[in-house]
């Protein structure tokens, strides 16, 4: 039934295609925002009279900052892992339901810190990283489905098939599939995601692999050799790239989040999310995740610390989720440009809720293709600000929206819930890989 052209509410976004995948594409196809990075979507052509006016914006000064992108694709990189020393003990073991967390194996067996080659190196680290490739059923227009493919990368933390990588890799798949780096394929099934920190973990049905030797990003210095080692735009496997640590706890935002980061000069591009930087001794200290962009802007790239990604992965094993996260229960859905607007039927570009996952939400009345005007007073225009607005938010905290809808403004307010993405071992994804 087709609705009122106030909004995409004669749309039906609930079925699952064109939601965001994970990953980056290459085609004609996808289109991205130029402010976030993110996929935008491609809807149906105007097919009807003219919508009502929202009431206009605020102009708004748009600050100099650099653009972060996320490492884009996934890493299908070859890094990590060591010959000799374990990063985990044991994820769970026999009819026990309880499971160990990381275990610390410090520097690699026999490595000296000082005086190894880089080849060496790599070749130490280059069975801990896997390939990740992504399926999702995209929505194109005149209501056409296809598959949109990504691409990326994982470390291995466990022999019995733990893997970590990025949520902006695996986000929005509904198939996974991780490749090692003999080329055997195996179908992943995720565990559980993070958005505040990047970072979700999945698992294959496999043993005896390889997982990587993590080290402590806390003892390193600025100056200290760092090398990565991934798939830039993901045709170039196994590309190894040294540098150095430029900076530490160096504070980026990346869509809404602010995230204390690594810093280094190791060439890191599109493809490169999800795999690991190591030090001189072969020790995973960081997960890549994301480069600066800009003209002339080089040698600017961005790994999570392995001393903040280790608690973040205990829990998304041991429990499918972070505690405490809260989740607006709404999916978002940025629209930037008129002819999005318009092939999604609204008069305006700006940030609307694509589909209401959440119970509160629900009862407080939200609906999907609702324009999000203001959160808690604050002017927004895109997911990354609605994030920024509540990201000192807590679990029980109020949430107030204004919104627009059917020619008209509202205030709803509704309680925020805590995140769960589920126990350990589902997620959504079952161990075929599908959903």
């Amino acid at each position: 039934m087709q609705g009122p052209y106030d909004g995409y509410h004669g749309y039906d976004f609930s079925g699952g295609a064109g939601q965001p995948q994970g990953g980056e594409q290459f085609g004609s196809q996808r289109r991205y925002d130029p402010l976030t990075g993110q996929p935008l979507f491609i809807g149906p052509q105007q097919a009807g009279g003219p919508s009502p006016v929202p009431p206009a914006r605020k102009a708004r000064r748009k600050g100099g900052k650099t653009a972060l992108l996320v490492a884009g694709m996934m890493l299908l990189s070859f890094g990590c892992g060591a010959g000799g020393a374990l990063v985990v003990d044991h994820f769970g073991s026999g009819n026990s339901g309880g499971k160990s967390g990381l275990y610390q194996s410090g520097k690699q067996t026999g490595a000296d810190s000082g005086g190894r080659s880089t080849a060496d190196i790599a070749a130490t680290v280059s069975d801990s990283v896997v390939g990740i490739t992504t399926e999702s059923v995209q929505m194109g227009q005149r209501l056409q489905q296809y598959v949109s493919q990504g691409a990326g990368s994982g470390v291995i933390i466990s022999a019995d098939g733990y893997i970590v990588t990025n949520n902006h890799v695996i986000d929005g798949a509904q198939k996974i599939t991780v490749t090692l780096k003999d080329g055997t394929e195996y179908a992943a099934t995720l565990v559980g995601t993070d958005a505040e920190t990047d970072l979700a973990v999945l698992k294959i049905d496999a043993k005896d692999l390889k997982p990587a030797v993590m080290g402590s990003s806390g003892d390193l210095q600025v100056g200290q050799f760092a090398l990565a080692i991934g798939n830039p735009l993901g045709e170039l496997g196994g590309t190894v790239t040294d540098g150095i640590i430029s900076a530490l706890d160096r504070e980026v935002e990346i869509d809404g989040q602010t995230m204390t980061l690594l810093q280094t000069n190791a060439a890191i591009n599109p493809g490169n999310s999800g795999g690991g930087l190591f030090d001189s001794s072969g020790s995973l200290i960081g997960i890549v995740n994301a480069k600066s962009s800009g003209t002339g802007i080089e040698g600017l790239g961005f790994a999570i610390p392995i001393d903040t990604a280790r608690p973040v992965i205990e829990e998304l094993i041991n429990s499918g989720h972070v505690s405490g996260r809260i989740d607006t229960g709404l999916a978002l859905l940025d629209i930037s440009d008129a002819q999005t607007a318009m092939q999604y039927r609204v008069s305006q570009t700006g940030v609307y809720v694509q589909q209401v996952t959440g119970a509160n939400a629900q009862r407080a009345g939200i609906q999907a293709g609702d324009l999000i005007l203001q959160v808690n007073g604050t002017d927004v225009a895109t997911a990354s600000e609605v994030n920024k607005v509540l990201s000192g938010s807590k679990v029980g905290d109020t949430v107030k929206l204004t919104i627009y809808r059917s020619g008209q403004t509202a205030e709803i307010s509704y309680q925020l819930t805590e995140q769960n993405t589920g126990s350990s071992g589902s997620g959504g994804i079952d161990s075929s890989g599908e959903l």
